[in-house]
Order: C-alpha cells, then sequence, then structure tokens
C-alpha cells in the first residue's frame, strides 16, 4: 500500500484524502490549523461558498453529494440593491439552475468527519509545514502546540494548503530555473460582516438570493446561511477617496454605509463593532507552473491556482482538480509518472481562464449589474439560450452548471459579448421587442 502525505486539511485536501482512501492509499493529512472540529470557527475571514455543478460532481465521486446539499441553501438569482434600497433580481440561468450558499467552515468539518471514517486517513492538526524534499520523499512538520518536530517519508505528496502554500514554496526551491510564478494583488480588500436572523427568527431579506449593492468602484454582498443570519462582506479599495483608510472610528463607518448601503444597514446592528474588530483581508491571483515534480509531488486547488472569490468558482476549481486526477488515476492507474505532468498540463490553461473570469466578473458585479446596457444584454442572452438552446449557451450557465471546459467558456463568451454588443448598438429598439416574432428573426440573423 502506497503511503501519500496531503498538506493542508482544507476543503480541497479533505476531499482528495477521501478520495484516495477509496482508492486503497494509506493517508496522512497534516493541518497548520487546529481541529475545527473541536472548537469555535474562525470568524472575519470566512466568505461563504457557492457550491456549484463541478462541486457536486467531484463530491458525488466520493458519496457525499447528498450530504452536503443538506446543508446548502439555493440562490437562483442576484438581487440587486440601489442606494435608494430599491431591489431587482436577475435570474442566474434557467428555472431549476441555482448556486448554494454553503459555510467554508461547516463544509470543512464535515468533510474532515468523512475522511476521519475513511478507514485509511489519519488527521495530524498544528502542524506547520517547514519542508518538503520532493527528490526524497521526505516532509517536516513542526507541531505548534508541542513544540516536535516530525520528518516523515511518502511514496506521493499533494500540496493543498492554500494560496500561501508551503508545498508551493518548496516546490520552487527545487526547481528554481524551471518553475513560474506570479501573484497580483487587487487594490480592493474585504471585510466580513454578520446580518444576524430576524426577531423571532427567519431571514430579513429573500434568502434564496446573492444580494449584491453593486457601487461602481465597491461592492458589498451577502450570502443566506441555515441559521437565518447572512454573512456580508464589502469589498472597498484600501486606499483613495472611498476606501478602508477613511473608515476607522464609530461616525465614519455609519457615515459611509448610511450614505451607501442605508438597507442593509438597519439590518446589522452589530455592523461598527465587527467593522473594527474583523480583519481586512487581502484579494489575489496565485499562478504558477508546472504543479508537479516528476511523479513524487502535485499542487492542487488554491495552492496551484489561487484566485479571487467573484465568480464562485474558487472551490469549485479545487474540486475539479480531484475529479480530473480521478480520471488519469482510471486512465493510468498508479503511473504517477505520467498522470502528475499530464494533470498539471491539461488543468493549467483551464484555472488561468477561471482566474481572468473571476477578475472579469469583479467588475461585472460591482458596476455593470446596475448599468441598463447591462441589464438589456443579460436579458438578450437569456433570450437567446431560450430560442436557440443547441446554439446559445451563456457564459455563467458554462461555467456554473456545466462542466464545459472553463478555458472553453471564456473563448465563447468572448464571442457572445462581441454579438450581444452589437446587436444592442444595431438594434435600438430591441428593448421594445423582446417578446415579439419580430425578435425571433432578428436574434436568429445574428447567430448566422
Amino acid at each position: 500500500m502506497q503511503k501519500v502525505c496531503i498538506v493542508g486539511g482544507g476543503l480541497v485536501g479533505s476531499l482528495l484524502s477521501v478520495l484516495l482512501s477509496n482508492r486503497g492509499f494509506e493517508v496522512d493529512v497534516w493541518e497548520r490549523r487546529p481541529d475545527m472540529r473541536t472548537g469555535a470557527i474562525q470568524g472575519g475571514r470566512s466568505i461563504n461558498l457557492a457550491l456549484s455543478t463541478r462541486g457536486f460532481k467531484a463530491l458525488a465521486v466520493v458519496g457525499l453529494e447528498e450530504e452536503v446539499k443538506k446543508v446548502c441553501i439555493p440562490m437562483h438569482g442576484r438581487m440587486v440593491h440601489d442606494e435608494q434600497g430599491n431591489t431587482s433580481f436577475m435570474r442566474y440561468g434557467k428555472e431549476g439552475q441555482f448556486i448554494n450558499s454553503v459555510s467554508r467552515g461547516g463544509l470543512n468539518q464535515l468533510m474532515l468527519e468523512k475522511a476521519d471514517k475513511a478507514g485509511h486517513v489519519h488527521l495530524y492538526f498544528d502542524e506547520r509545514c517547514d519542508e518538503i524534499n520532493y527528490p526524497k520523499g521526505e516532509a517536516h512538520f513542526y507541531n505548534t502546540v508541542s513544540g516536535k518536530s516530525t520528518v516523515k517519508q511518502y511514496d506521493l505528496i499533494f500540496g493543498t494548503d492554500g494560496a500561501f502554500s508551503a508545498a508551493r514554496q518548496s516546490l520552487m526551491k527545487t526547481d528554481r530555473l524551471n518553475f513560474e510564478y506570479s501573484q497580483s494583488y487587487l487594490n480592493h480588500g474585504y471585510k466580513e460582516l454578520t446580518m444576524p436572523p430576524a426577531n423571532g427568527g427567519g431571514w430579513r431579506m429573500e434568502k434564496e438570493c446573492l444580494h449584491i449593492w453593486p457601487r461602481k468602484s465597491f461592492m458589498l454582498i451577502a450570502l443566506p446561511n441555515l441559521d437565518g443570519s447572512f454573512t456580508c462582506t464589502l469589498f472597498l479599495a484600501f486606499k483613495g477617496d472611498v476606501s478602508f483608510e477613511h473608515l476607522h472610528n464609530d461616525d465614519e463607518i455609519k457615515q459611509f454605509f448610511t450614505r451607501y448601503f442605508p438597507d442593509a444597514l438597519e439590518n446589522i446592528p452589530g455592523l461598527v463593532e465587527e467593522f473594527k474588530t474583523n480583519p481586512t483581508g487581502s484579494l489575489a491571483t496565485f499562478r504558477c507552473y508546472p504543479w508537479n515534480y516528476e511523479g513524487k509531488g502535485l499542487l492542487l486547488g488554491d495552492a496551484a491556482h489561487g484566485i479571487v472569490p467573484f465568480y464562485g468558482q474558487g472551490m469549485n476549481a479545487g474540486f475539479e482538480d480531484c475529479t480530473a486526477l480521478n480520471t488519469l488515476m482510471d486512465k493510468y492507474k498508479n503511473d504517477w509518472a505520467t498522470i502528475f505532468p499530464e494533470f498539471s498540463k491539461s488543468r493549467k490553461p483551464n484555472t488561468d481562464a477561471i482566474g481572468d473570469l473571476a477578475l472579469r466578473n469583479f467588475i461585472e458585479m460591482r458596476d455593470l449589474v446596475a448599468d441598463p446596457d447591462f441589464v438589456l444584454k443579460n436579458k438578450i442572452d437569456k433570450k437567446l439560450a431560450m430560442l436557440f438552446p443547441d446554439k446559445w449557451i451563456p457564459l455563467y450557465t458554462m461555467v456554473s452548471f456545466s462542466e464545459i471546459p472553463y478555458s472553453d467558456a471564456l473563448h465563447t463568451g468572448k464571442h457572445h459579448d462581441h454579438i450581444l454588443q452589437t446587436i444592442v448598438s444595431h438594434e435600438k429598439h430591441i428593448a421594445d421587442i423582446l417578446d415579439t416574432p419580430d425578435c425571433v428573426k432578428i436574434l436568429e440573423g445574428y447567430l448566422g
């Protein structure tokens, strides 16, 4: 039985451990943080996750799909809030297509439980990865509670330890001349806030939506939780006229929310205290290549391709890594010298694409969803999909409700953007005739 080391017991690491255990491997999972099943989940940095088709496919592989669905809340579209508190609803896809709000911590706890019961998985917590010697198959850990150092030998080492990956750092040192790495930070950060349940229980807003307060260069979003609360996240520049640098005291914070998010303010009673207490997180895209060292070590998830959260695909892309690896294992059995390089090469274009799409969606969410031209193009986009389903699939549908490779979705989406802009520019009265037979003929003409 081959011995496997997984550095990082987060979402991707715990899923991978179950997958490999089910295939007969002896798996050690080493996690830097304490066991979240025995203590409070750290607040302030979680950003609720949006689970969609790619993620559920991976969960189905390890028999977790139905169990996870029980802790999800469906979100059928965006509820857009203007500065006067008026709302408008924008559906994500067709009837029955929705993304799912899920607590990062709650999901991680569930998956660690699954891993713990898998039979061949051993979980180690408070273990900081200090070094990985990929050529020797050695992993070095330091227990931050006991002060004990551990060095263990493994047949395979997987790095799933997130955007600031120690496994990636060691891989970079192993082959400096051939390893490409870049990190690109946004000048925006994020602050997490809590909208508690309504008095008497229940949700203060429509629960089956992702709520957005778009304000051109910044925005607030809110995702529902099972207990009736919403996890709210403010995305705002670090510096500038409207930025975090001007929000320090109680009055500045209250005035900012009163001006830009009045309907949210009245529903967040602990706003000021949370704003001052919760950390301000940074947002970055991380890219590297190759993700493997020969057939001995491999990076997955954010360790290989960290992205900003604006398409709700970070976790889904990491879970899809596990699905892709599982497929290659079916194809090549245990030929790791073939599997690891092929995985690295085949996944890289797709994760680069979703990284680009996530950056692009930030602009859409904070700015364009309130723009009349964008709203019209969105309606035409859905109309084309309804009228000509064999010829037209909206970009959001390709990304969130299908398994179409991200790179193909990005390419097709750019082509669609050109067509939609042409329609809006040339057909000045298209908004008035969208539901008429004349519109069908006009739109068909643009499909060629």
